[in-house]
């Protein structure tokens, strides 16, 4: 029965969900078809089985996460026993937190589309003032 538990394995899509680094198994499945996850440094498909010790490398978003398997699972549950189905590198976790200090220091835009809100217009009109 521990030869099969070790054997075990399962799909990209449903461990990259039940890991919470996507809040859907189809956003998994839609990253992984658009290339930004990697298995062992070779794309794959939503169906490629994962196993423990494999590395996976995920973009999201501005982001990049190279992370070592480390459990198995395709059953999301709280995010403390996710973050214990993984290892992420220390190389990922620093520029994580570079990128992270960039993003914060560029400036912030009021609004993206449309006309302002009453809050917008207020924020714009206390940036004004303070020039």
């Amino acid at each position: 029965m521990d030869k099969k538990k070790e054997e075990e394995k399962f799909r990209v899509d449903k461990w990259l969900f039940a890991t919470r680094f996507f809040k859907t198994r189809s956003l998994a499945a839609e990253a992984i078809e658009k290339g930004r996850v990697t298995l062992n440094d070779v794309r794959v498909k939503s169906a490629k089985l994962v196993s423990i010790g494999d590395m996976l490398s995920i973009r999201i978003g501005n982001y990049q996460y190279e992370v070592e398997v480390l459990g198995l699972s395709n059953k999301r549950g709280s995010a403390t026993i996710a973050q214990q189905l993984y290892r992420e590198t220390d190389e990922s976790r620093e520029q994580r937190e570079i990128i992270a200090e960039r993003l914060k220091a560029q400036p912030q835009a009021f609004y993206t589309k449309g006309r302002p809100t009453k809050r917008d217009r207020r924020v714009i009109a206390r940036f004004k003032s303070n020039d």
